[in-house]
C-alpha cells in the first residue's frame, strides 16, 4: 500500500515542480510545497534514496530546499525553506526537529511586528549528520559534515566537522574524530 500511495504522492508532486529523483520513499500525511499564496517561486529537491516519514513538512515559502541523497528525515520534521535549506548526503534527522531558514525583524515598541518583513538566512546541514529528536536548527547555521546534535538541542551557531554538540543553546562538549 505505501508504495502505491508513494508512487502517486510523488507524480502529484513532480507535475507541481518538485523535483523527486529515484527510490524516494514518502509516508502518508507528508507535505511538500514549493510557495505560499501567489509566490509558487520555491524549489524542493529530494535526492535519490530518501525516505520522508509520515507528517514531515517540507515548505519552500518561496526559497529552496535540497534534501541530499540517503537521507533521512522522521515523524513530523519541519523544514521552513525561506532562506534555503542545503542538507548533505547520508543524513539522519530525527523526529520533531525543526529547521527554519529566516527570523523576523524586531521592530521598535511603536511598530507592529508582524509589520516587518522576513530576515532570510540560510541553513546548511553537512553529510554523515545526525540531528537527534526534537531540536531546532535557527536560520544563518551551518552544521559541517559528520556532526551529532544531541535531542532537544538549539542550534544557533555553526559547527564544525564532527563535533558533537548538545543542550539550549547547543554547546559542542566533543569531536567523533577524538
Amino acid at each position: 500500500m505505501l508504495k502505491v500511495f508513494s508512487f502517486i504522492y510523488i507524480s502529484i508532486l513532480k507535475l507541481n515542480g518538485i523535483k523527486i529523483n529515484s527510490n524516494v520513499k514518502i509516508w502518508p500525511f507528508a507535505y511538500l510545497a514549493k510557495g505560499f499564496l501567489n509566490n509558487k517561486k520555491g524549489k524542493i529537491t529530494v535526492n535519490r534514496n530518501c525516505e520522508l516519514s509520515q507528517g514531515a513538512v517540507l515548505k519552500a515559502y518561496g526559497g529552496n530546499i535540497e534534501i541530499g541523497k540517503n537521507t533521512f528525515l522522521g515523524e513530523y520534521v519541519i523544514i521552513y525553506g525561506h532562506g534555503g535549506v542545503n542538507i548533505g548526503e547520508n543524513t539522519l534527522i530525527a523526529m520533531h526537529t525543526c529547521i527554519v531558514s529566516s527570523n523576523h525583524e524586531i521592530p521598535k515598541k511603536n511598530s507592529l511586528i508582524r509589520s516587518k518583513g522576513d530576515v532570510l538566512l540560510p541553513v546548511k546541514i553537512g553529510s554523515d549528520v545526525w540531528i537527534g529528536a526534537g531540536s531546532k536548527i535557527l536560520g544563518g547555521t551551518t552544521i559541517g559534515n559528520g556532526c551529532v546534535i544531541g535531542a532537544g538541542s538549539v542550534v544557533n551557531q555553526s559547527l564544525p566537522d564532527y563535533a558533537i554538540a548538545v543542550g539550549v543553546p547547543a554547546k559542542i562538549i566533543g569531536y567523533r574524530n577524538e
